[in-house]
């Protein structure tokens, strides 16, 4: 939650899958703070998606949502997960794209961080890059 919070607080236009989980954290924070955040949802339906996204955006196309999340991003945040959020990262790697990780995959060129300030930060250096 409060990764989401600083998004919003910066004004940042968060993409995410818009599911439960992780995903649903992200999107509270972003909401508790009026920011923006847009769900790329697996399936059919926008009712699938959390209750907090302000754009639910239904695909149909299931987990090759990863790839549309990772065009829409200038970076990615990779935060805990599991084979979909490493899915997520190869994506974002593929498109030159930089990855911050908190509790997630150990995997080479991702910028690890170990607190949500610490991912705020290195998100900034890492877009001040692009």
């Amino acid at each position: 939650v409060e990764i989401g919070r600083q998004l919003a607080k910066e004004n940042y236009l968060v993409f995410c899958g818009g599911g439960e989980g992780v995903m649903e954290a992200i999107s509270k924070g972003v909401h508790e703070k009026n920011g923006t955040v847009i769900g790329i949802l697996k399936g059919r339906e926008l009712d699938e998606g959390n209750d907090y996204l302000t754009i639910p955006i239904a695909t149909g196309i299931g987990i090759a949502r990863n790839a549309i999340l990772a065009y829409n991003c200038d970076a990615a945040i990779a935060i805990s997960g599991k084979y979909g959020t490493m899915s997520e990262i190869a994506y974002a790697f593929q498109l030159e794209k930089p990855v911050i990780g908190f509790k997630t995959w150990d995997i080479k060129h991702v910028v690890h961080a170990d607190t949500p300030d610490e991912v705020i930060s290195k998100l900034k250096d890492e877009l001040d890059h692009v």
